[in-house]
């Protein structure tokens, strides 16, 4: 009975946290990790070698290394340059960068699976690359880049965890806090794991109805 009302009453400061920091995190992250994966996708597809070369480096470095270790780099290495960025920032700034390398390679992907010819007949038409790019190309690329895309998105509530190591008030901070002061880790921690299952669970209802949805606009586009 102890163990159900403490549940009871930790459940929402959890929750609450999840629907003020976690998904808030997750939702800036997301998008401003989705404009870097988008320019590191055109350098990496680019003609001039010093452009593929630096977006090749970033992408390398950023995926071959802990997404908590660039979390600690950030808020607690870059203060000894005279960077001194708080938390928030710091947790922002480390995941979308991690997005940003880590979707740059499925943006190039679905830009590298239109037809060339999609390119010329858009050239004889008159329009521009950036028209071109615009109108013709970014449309197509999104149909086949969502899906990895979502998943992406869905992970990345997961990976706001991680910068409860630097004292970001989300859902496991949360959780540790009231842990400090009710001495019950096991019950406690699983409470936590509920709360992110519930939110990725409605996150991945949402992914199916996208997708669901951009099927038919595919299959309609085709016929």
């Amino acid at each position: 009975m102890e163990n159900l009302q403490l549940l009871l009453e930790s459940f929402w400061p959890m929750f609450k946290a999840g629907l003020m920091i976690s998904v808030p995190l997750m939702l800036v992250s997301f998008a401003l990790g989705l404009v870097l994966a988008f320019v590191l996708a055109l350098m990496r597809m680019s003609k001039i070698a010093p452009f593929k070369a630096i977006a090749w480096f970033v992408v390398w470095v950023i995926r071959g290394t802990p997404l908590l270790v660039q979390i600690f780099v950030i808020y607690f290495g870059l203060p000894s340059v005279g960077v001194v960025l708080k938390p928030i920032p710091s947790a922002i700034l480390a995941l979308v960068i991690s997005q940003g390398a880590y979707n740059s390679e499925v943006i190039r992907a679905a830009l590298g699976s239109i037809p060339k010819g999609q390119f010329e007949a858009c050239h004889t038409l008159g329009l521009n690359k950036w028209q071109t790019m615009v109108k013709v190309i970014i449309p197509q690329a999104a149909l086949v880049a969502v899906p990895s895309l979502a998943n992406s998105f869905i992970s990345l509530l997961k990976d706001t965890s991680l910068v409860a190591s630097i004292t970001v008030p989300e859902i496991l901070m949360t959780a540790k806090g009231i842990i400090a002061v009710k001495f019950e880790p096991l019950l406690l921690y699983c409470e936590a794991a509920v709360v992110y299952l519930i939110f990725s669970t409605v996150l991945t209802q949402l992914q199916s109805m996208l997708e669901k949805r951009l099927g038919k606009h595919l299959v309609d586009s085709r016929s």
